[in-house]
Order: structure tokens, then C-alpha cells, then sequence
């Protein structure tokens, strides 16, 4: 009797690899068309490989998280997720998410500000850039719960920094602690921002932390309200919307930060697109090769990583962190937590 051979990385990244080839051919002739000239084309084919690679560094954590939530997901789920949720990562954060940025701030209708990101791109980045600083609070507030809501978890056995992490798994017990350490990290950066910003900060960063206990109000109703076989199916749901507005959150960061490599919405879509493939992909694998399992600390590395990302974003309503220190800070994170993973196994079967 055969057994299946393990899946090779060339046939996770397949898909990913092909979306490359597809967005650089349409970057390269976005760029010809826009410009009519070689070097054109060159900087845009460029930008698009830049924004990829950007995403992929940003968003790296986010795979490991989405993989951590699949694993309890059924697999009609998690089906959905890669494929509708792809859909929407790609299109709805790429696409409609800064263009309904620009529809609420400036006022104006959806065909409107698709006219002014194709035609007036300076007006559409500037826009843009004026709304960083709800974005940023609201992010930063919810990807701060999600990191703490790891932490501060009394069940929690596998401790990276164990000083540290067993201690807040204790204080768990206290109902509410990571809410009110939320709400004390945000009234210490209202205080360094002033006139009618602390206002827009605190009524932002108040949203983000209302859509996170929303999203876990929803999933656990929808997980204990219905019959046991209706109840997997609505998890799943519950599930699913939690990693959507989780995946919106990681993506807040990159969006704002393309526009300081190129004003052009179709390009920072095509880049960003890649990007948000390769995550799909990642994800995947992480899944069905138990990764996270084999390797105990890459979970706790990637909350790490969510936690500073919040607290970046935080900083950024107050000064400019470039997005590559953020990107680079990350994938540090979660190298150093691989690292001490591969040393703890090899500890163990030396023990053994």
C-alpha cells in the first residue's frame, strides 16, 4: 500500500508564483501604457515587485495567525477562507478599502473617487494620508487585543519568554485585564497628540476595540447558540469574519505605506496583490504540514510580532516609522522564535 508523497514548496507557492508572472506582465504594461517609455515600465514592474515583497515581510505573522484559527475551522471553512477570503483580501483591502477611504473623507461618490485615483493620484494619496491617523488607532487597537487575548490566556501551557509569558497567563483570571491595559496604552498616546486629533485617536481606537469584542461576541454565539451540526458550520462562519476584519487590520499598514512608493492605485493593487497571495499560500502550508505544531515557539513569535506591529501603529499617529522597519522587525521576531523552536527539538532528542 502507497502513501501520499508530502507535497513539495513549489506546489504550495504554484498559485503564487503564477499570480507573480501575471501582476509583473500587467505592472510592465501598466507601466508601458501610462508612460509610453522603457524606463517607465522598468519603475513600475519595479514598484510592483517592491510592494510585494513589502506585503510578504508585513504579513508573514498574519499567515501564522490565520494558520492557528484554521487548524479549528471544519474544512468546508477552511475552503472558504482560501478562496473567498482571498477574494476579498485581494480586491476589498487593495481596492475598495482605499477607495472607500476616499469616498467618506472626501465626500464624494464611488465612481468619482475611482476617477480621481486614475487621474488626479496626488489628490488621492493626499487623502489618503490625512486618513492615517483613524486607521492607525483603529488597527493598532484591535491587533493589540488580538495579541494580548493570546497572552492573557489562563489554559495557556507552551510559554516562549516563560518569566514573562507565565505570569500574564496567570493574571488572566483577572476578567477584563487586557481591555483595561488597551484603554490605559490609549489614553498615554492621546496624551501626546493634540486639538481635534485626540479626539479623532480616541473615538478611532474606541471602534477597533468595539469591532474586536463584537467579532468574539459573534463567534461565540455562533458557536453555543445552534445544534451541534449547525454549530460547526456557524463557528466556521464566526471564524471566518474574525479572520477577515484580522486580515483588514495587518493590511491597514501596508495599504498607507505603499502610497509613499507610488500614488497609483492599480499598481499598489497589483503589488500588494502578489503579496496577499503568497500569505494564501503560506497559510496553507502552515496548515496541512503542522508546522506550528512541529515548531512550538513560531506561534508565540508571530503574537510578538502582532503586539509591536500595535504598538508601531500607535507611535505612527505621532512620527513616521518607515513600514520596512516594520516589516523587518517582525520577520526578526518570528526567525528568532524558529530558532529557539529547531533548539528545543534538538534539546529534547538529545534528552530522549
Amino acid at each position: 500500500m502507497s502513501t501520499a508523497q508530502p507535497k513539495s514548496l513549489f506546489a504550495y507557492l504554484k498559485w503564487a508564483i503564477i499570480s507573480t508572472f501575471i501582476g509583473l506582465a500587467l505592472g510592465a504594461w501598466l507601466g508601458w501604457s501610462t508612460t509610453g517609455t522603457l524606463a517607465g515600465m522598468l519603475t513600475v514592474f519595479f514598484i510592483c515587485a517592491v510592494l510585494a515583497v513589502l506585503e510578504i515581510s508585513l504579513s508573514f505573522d498574519n499567515a501564522i495567525v490565520n494558520a492557528n484559527k484554521l487548524k479549528e475551522m471544519t474544512p468546508v471553512w477552511q475552503h472558504r477562507f482560501l478562496t473567498w477570503g482571498i477574494l476579498i483580501a485581494v480586491f476589498g483591502m487593495r481596492i475598495v478599502f482605499p477607495l472607500l477611504i476616499v469616498v467618506i473623507a472626501a465626500n464624494i461618490g464611488p465612481i468619482d473617487a475611482m476617477i480621481m485615483a486614475a487621474s488626479r493620484p496626488e489628490e488621492y494619496s493626499r487623502i489618503m494620508h490625512e486618513a492615517h491617523l483613524p486607521i492607525a488607532a483603529f488597527g493598532g487597537t484591535f491587533l493589540m487585543m488580538v495579541a494580548l487575548t493570546y497572552f492573557f490566556d489562563h489554559d495557556k501551557e507552551i510559554h516562549w519568554v516563560h518569566w514573562l509569558e507565565s505570569r500574564l497567563s496567570r493574571y488572566a483570571e483577572i476578567k477584563g485585564i487586557e481591555i483595561a491595559f488597551v484603554l490605559l496604552v490609549m489614553l498615554v498616546f492621546s496624551r501626546f497628540i493634540e486639538g481635534e486629533a485626540r479626539t479623532v485617536f480616541i473615538v478611532s481606537a474606541i471602534y477597533g476595540l468595539l469591532t474586536f469584542l463584537v467579532v468574539e461576541v459573534l463567534g461565540g454565539f455562533l458557536d453555543s447558540t445552534q445544534e451541534a451540526a449547525k454549530a460547526t458550520a456557524q463557528g466556521g462562519l464566526g471564524a471566518f469574519l474574525y479572520l477577515e476584519v484580522l486580515d483588514a487590520s495587518f493590511s491597514f499598514d501596508g495599504v498607507i505605506g505603499a502610497f509613499a512608493l507610488t500614488q497609483n492605485l492599480f499598481v499598489i493593487a497589483i503589488g500588494l496583490g502578489i503579496g496577499a497571495m503568497y500569505v494564501r499560500s503560506m497559510t496553507i502550508m502552515l496548515v496541512e504540514r503542522g508546522t506550528l505544531t512541529q515548531y512550538r515557539f513560531l506561534e508565540h513569535g508571530a503574537f510578538y510580532a502582532i503586539l509591536i506591529l500595535s504598538v508601531i501603529m500607535y507611535v505612527q499617529t505621532i512620527y513616521h516609522i518607515p513600514e520596512v522597519i516594520t516589516g523587518l522587525g517582525g520577520a526578526a521576531l518570528i526567525g528568532v522564535a524558529l530558532w529557539s523552536s529547531i533548539r528545543w527539538n534538538r534539546n529534547s532528542e538529545a534528552a530522549e
